[in-house]
């Protein structure tokens, strides 16, 4: 059986966005008990990951880690269309992941205890993204 569901995440700009329980509502109305639930964000300018839930400043962390990695207007880069945090968002989606498999369990995502599903968004302006979840059971 596949069962798929679409999300619109509306964000404020750069960060991270929680879609743990967006992606699990998902999950329970699909009626699936065992499977894979197949997580994929339509952009190349934001990605997903599974990070730590319960302490933001893990989050905060990384974001640092990329800035630092990844920095806005390095000189290197040609391709600046739509500002100074254009290409920095397109290496920073490359560097993640754009789609993530988490194994569904008796109905229900099985993340691990301290673990959250998050869009992360690489560009400074909020933007609308859209994501897919595709459940195979």
């Amino acid at each position: 059986m596949v069962h798929r569901g679409k999300l619109a995440i509306t964000t404020r700009g750069r960060g991270t966005y929680d879609i743990t329980r967006d992606v699990s509502e998902i999950v329970r109305g699909s009626g699936a008990r065992d499977g894979l639930a197949t997580v994929f964000v339509h952009h190349t300018s934001a990605s997903l990951i599974v990070s730590e839930h319960a302490d933001p400043a893990v989050r905060r962390d990384l974001e640092a880690f990329l800035a630092r990695l990844v920095p806005d207007g390095d000189a290197l880069y040609t391709h600046t269309a739509e500002g100074d945090d254009d290409m920095p968002a397109h290496v920073r989606s490359v560097l993640t992941q754009t789609s993530i498999g988490i194994p569904v369990e008796a109905g229900r995502l099985a993340l691990g205890t301290w673990q959250g599903l998050y869009l992360w968004e690489h560009r400074t302006s909020p933007h609308t993204r859209s994501v897919t979840v595709t459940i195979n059971s």
